[in-house]
């Protein structure tokens, strides 16, 4: 095989590596070895376009597998989202520096391209994500500190400073004058990265958690069951509801402080006054608690524009009164709404797919309740986004909660991934989260990440648990993703400040 098709070949398998360290695989210390086989195929003085192309295998090897659930959401749109994310990847391949400096520059370029994926395109698609993969190692509590952008900077630095010029690794230097022999001189810019990982750590170790309020909430989440792979075009609205009715049939009258039915259980035209509506209040009478509930709602185009729906959640008290509404903000494209849809439609893209786009809602991330608790929401694809979370709790949220669907998505990637990013959220703001699904995952996540109880997929199941109400502020969510976004930056530029100044050094 010729010697490009072999570094082509490594970096892909390098991808592959980091894909097995995501869930639903969670071999997590692959993470670190995928990156340092990474490194390797880079090698020290590759061309650009030798660059550029490692780097898109290596993406491609890791990204086409950690998100192959978004076939089943759009063939199209996974295809040219796995290229798109590979070919950012190529880039930071071929704007890192060479040489020396590399193992210092490699990890804060392909960091700020993970960064970008935070943000754009279509406001964010941060799926496969290198610190999703890390929910269940030892980085988790680097959460608190820097969120996703500081642990992807971390593994990708230890990755780079364990095959990279280090003192561990030995490069050759040049021949001892007179003698004729080569000398080996290693290089101390891998031990300066993985010394500055390893101060990283250190600091997550210390760094505020947020404090308890003294409060607690006994909450129940409700899953209602039924078969994954199923979409809302074919599927009967009513069974969904009566599924959930009769799993919330199933807790005892005064059992629970708050109920939490998933995302978009209720789809109706209009939930105000809807026999839906007087359901489930009649569950909220009896068992003594809000319910807080997902519904669906039509919106009437104005001005001759098209009809959309609303995606909500709210609480609906034990007399029939809807007393708290958050909108979701943040839209799942190609799922919840079509972006470029009069270009897609005339280059014959099956945009029918998704015929109404949801209104984005513009409302505070938090939801309240007739006692006076306060929670953050992030409803379904939402919880992949610090920022989004990071508001809610910001604004006084107390606790988080997660309603989600995945009964769309055949196999157990997108699930799995999402309760690890459930356990990053929690982690990153200090508080404690309820994930509740239609068909799965549901789950309780601690404020150190850990998962207290989760349900199986597609049972019918309730899970209770008594929920610590905490405040106070993590590092995260005083300081967002900003600053660490920008010291990548800045590592980058440094390190070819030094490129060039060894360059003009006689």
């Amino acid at each position: 095989m010729p010697k490009p098709y072999v570094h082509a070949a490594i970096a892909l398998g390098a991808g592959l590596l980091v894909a097995l360290s995501l869930p639903p695989w969670g071999l997590w210390p692959l993470a670190f070895v995928g990156v340092a086989v990474f490194e390797v195929a880079l090698g020290e003085h590759p061309s650009r376009g030798e660059r550029a192309w490692r780097g898109w295998f290596f993406a491609a090897g890791w990204l086409f597998p950690g998100m192959w659930w978004m076939w089943f959401l759009s063939a199209p749109g996974y295809l040219v989202a796995g290229a798109l994310f590979a070919g950012l990847h190529a880039l930071a391949a071929v704007v890192a520096p060479t040489g020396r400096w590399r193992v210092i520059g490699r990890p804060a370029a392909h960091t700020l391209v993970e960064a970008v994926r935070l943000v754009v395109p279509f406001g964010g698609v941060p799926l496969a994500t290198l610190a999703i993969g890390q929910a269940s190692g030892p980085l988790l509590g680097i959460a608190r500190v820097g969120g996703v952008v500081l642990i992807t900077w971390v593994v990708f630095q230890i990755g780079f400073a364990l095959a990279g010029p280090s003192p561990w690794v030995p490069q050759i230097a040049g021949k001892r004058r007179g003698t004729g022999t080569a000398r080996l001189r290693g290089q101390p810019h891998g031990a300066i990265g993985l010394g500055a990982a390893i101060a990283v750590m250190v600091l997550a170790a210390v760094a505020p958690t947020g404090s308890a309020t003294g409060s607690q909430l006994r909450v129940t989440i409700v899953q209602g069951g039924g078969p994954q792979g199923t979409h809302a075009i074919d599927t009967s609205a009513r069974d969904v509801i009566e599924r959930h009715l009769a799993a919330t049939e199933t807790i005892a009258a005064g059992s629970a402080d708050l109920v939490v039915w998933p995302e978009n259980v209720v789809d109706v035209a209009t939930f105000a006054g809807s026999p839906e509506l007087a359901e489930i209040a009649a569950q909220a009478d009896r068992i003594g608690s809000p319910i807080a509930v997902g519904i669906t709602e039509d919106v009437q185009p104005i001005d001759g524009g098209a009809s959309g729906f609303l995606n909500a959640q709210v609480v609906v008290t034990p007399d029939g009164e809807v007393t708290s509404r958050y909108e979701k903000v943040r839209r799942v494209p190609f799922g919840e709404y079509m972006p470029l849809r009069g270009l897609l439609d005339a280059l014959g893209a099956p945009v029918d797919q998704v015929p109404r786009d949801a209104v984005a809602g513009t409302g505070p991330a938090v939801l309240d309740l007739p006692t006076g608790e306060r929670m953050a929401v992030a409803i379904s694809w939402e919880v992949f986004f610090g920022s989004r979370v990071r508001n809610g709790v910001g604004d006084g949220g107390q606790m988080i909660i997660n309603p989600t669907n995945g009964s769309s998505y055949t196999g157990t990637v997108l699930q799995t991934q999402q309760v690890a990013s459930s356990r990053l959220r929690s982690v990153e703001n200090g508080r404690w989260l309820a994930q509740v699904s239609p068909t799965g995952f549901s789950a309780f996540v601690s404020p150190d990440g850990q998962v207290i109880d989760r349900t199986s997929v597609s049972e019918q199941r309730v899970l209770s648990h008594v929920v610590e109400l905490r405040t106070g502020s993590t590092w995260y969510r005083a300081l967002g993703d900003w600053p660490f976004t920008a010291l990548a930056a800045l590592a980058l530029l440094g390190c070819h400040g030094m490129v060039r100044r060894s360059r003009s050094s006689p």
